[in-house]
């Protein structure tokens, strides 16, 4: 008769049994995997960053899903089209013909030289302006492949197109104004005399002394440092920069009051009527008007203003650049500078003028009147 075993297990082996089990009941990985679910959560993390980079793909007006056309409009030679308005006499009677170049997140309303000055003087020196929306701005196409040098390009098209004739006069204000030096560079022949008023300076020009440009540039909010940091080194996510909510992009993009002057805030108010069209500004999308001035206005240019020779070493035009010496949005420092690497241009500084110091009541007709007839 069989009889039954009798085991006894003593407490070491019980524990040793123990931890086994445990051992064996630990999740674990397949090999590789880990490797592979960090590998999807950077592509994913990739595709994220792209994405979030990329601007919209702007409305272009008279497209299905763009704004109507409303404006007079010429077609460049390479299918892009310019909206224009025409002030003044009528320019088969003109005595001098005016092509007017608008600034930052402004459009061809924005002519301040028609807006403000006198009747009297546009019928007595004969007076017609044009004034046009730059590429991406209100009505005028967006210009992907946009330069310094084809600003100038689509000033001289615009003016042939027109029919102004030979010559002509070109007047800047603000980033319109840097883009006068363009004219100077590639289209010299074709002017009879430039304006600049309050023109934008691109700190990284080569012509200036680093350490001047470098007191100029940290006189900016530390938001504008950044937002021109980002334009002039990393162009690509100049989009992102200004519109991400995390840090404070562009106070000139945002209608900062904090960058004005004493003399811009009492200017403000003449600025009112700028409301009936503010939407037509940016209505393409801010990145081909606002954000690409920034990327051409202060990416690396392909000369230096400072290294221009004068257009009119005859006497047959002149050149003149006015800026107020306390204007907080473009440092007057380095507009001195420049005028005097140029002793061909004619510098006006304003005692007291801020950055809209051409809105100033009769501050057009004696800028007027001195670039076309030399009166003072």
């Amino acid at each position: 008769m069989a009889g039954g075993v009798n085991r006894k297990i003593s407490a070491a082996s019980a524990r040793t049994h123990t931890r086994k089990s445990k051992q064996n009941t630990t999740f674990k990985l397949p090999s590789g995997t880990l490797k592979k679910v960090l590998a999807l959560f950077f592509v994913g993390f990739l595709a994220w960053a792209y994405k979030a980079i990329q601007p919209p793909p702007p409305k272009i007006c008279g497209s299905p899903d763009g704004p109507p056309v409303t404006a007079a409009r010429i077609k460049l030679s390479d299918g892009r089209h310019l909206a224009y308005i025409e002030h003044g006499v009528p320019k088969v009677t003109a005595k001098h013909k005016i092509v007017y170049v608008h600034g930052f997140d402004s459009c061809r309303h924005d002519a301040v030289v028609a807006k403000t000055l006198s009747p009297e003087i546009f019928e007595e020196l004969g007076i017609y302006v044009v004034s046009f929306d730059r590429p991406g701005y209100g009505e005028s196409d967006p210009n992907p492949k946009r330069t310094v040098k084809s600003m100038a390009l689509d000033i001289e098209e615009l003016a042939d197109q027109l029919g102004l004739g030979s010559k002509f006069y070109v007047i800047g204000f603000s980033m319109g104004g840097q883009v006068i030096w363009s004219c100077l560079k590639y289209i010299p022949h074709r002017l009879a005399g430039a304006g600049l008023f309050a023109p934008v300076v691109n700190y990284w020009w080569p012509g200036f002394p680093a350490n001047l440009s470098g007191e100029a540039y940290y006189q900016q909010l530390r938001q504008d440092q950044w937002a021109l940091r980002v334009a002039h080194y990393t162009p690509w996510l100049t989009y992102w920069w200004n519109s991400q909510k995390w840090f404070p992009a562009s106070s000139v993009a945002a209608h900062s009051t904090d960058i004005l002057s004493h003399q811009d805030k009492e200017l403000m108010a003449k600025l009112s009527e700028r409301k009936n069209y503010m939407a037509l500004v940016r209505q393409q999308g801010e990145y081909e008007s606002l954000h690409r001035d920034m990327i051409v206005g202060f990416g690396t240019w392909e000369f230096s203003p400072m290294d221009l020779e004068n257009p009119f070493s005859n006497n047959e035009g002149s050149v003149h650049l006015w800026h107020g010496d306390e204007d907080w949005i473009v440092p007057v420092t380095l507009q001195r500078y420049i005028a005097q690497q140029l002793p061909w241009i004619q510098y006006h500084e304003l005692p007291g003028a801020g950055h809209l110091f051409p809105h100033a009541d009769g501050m057009c007709d004696t800028i007027i009147k001195t670039i076309l007839i030399g009166e003072k």
